[in-house]
């Protein structure tokens, strides 16, 4: 743990109970030992999200590639339906008019009959 042999950690506790005393060292401990251990979920919290985070990343890479390919298959079109028929109409309007004639018009009221 650390590179600190037995020798070390006795020696360390040792000065511990000097410095703090009998009567604290266990409260010490304790909350020392909590800490650790909220330490360590933390960490594990942590490499869990790392891990989800990762995960994610695969699954949109997968639907990258998925919708490239749906993209690729749709551009390949087989011969005669590069035309537009969305409207029905020969020529491809849409608008239904054919292009050349105006809106009627309403006579002028202020010219004599």
């Amino acid at each position: 743990m650390f590179g600190i042999g037995m020798p070390e950690m006795i020696l360390i506790l040792a000065i511990a109970l000097i410095v703090i005393g009998p009567k604290k060292l266990p409260d010490l401990a304790k909350y020392l030992g909590r800490a650790i251990g909220e330490f360590k979920n933390a960490a594990s919290d942590f490499k869990e999200s790392i891990d989800i985070h990762s995960e994610i990343n695969d699954v949109k890479n997968q639907f990258d590639d998925i919708n490239d390919s749906i993209k690729h298959v749709a551009d390949i079109k087989p011969d005669g339906e590069g035309e537009d028929t969305s409207s029905g109409m020969p020529g491809g309007e849409a608008d239904g008019r054919d292009g050349g004639s105006t809106p009627s018009q309403k006579p002028d009221e202020n010219k004599p009959v």
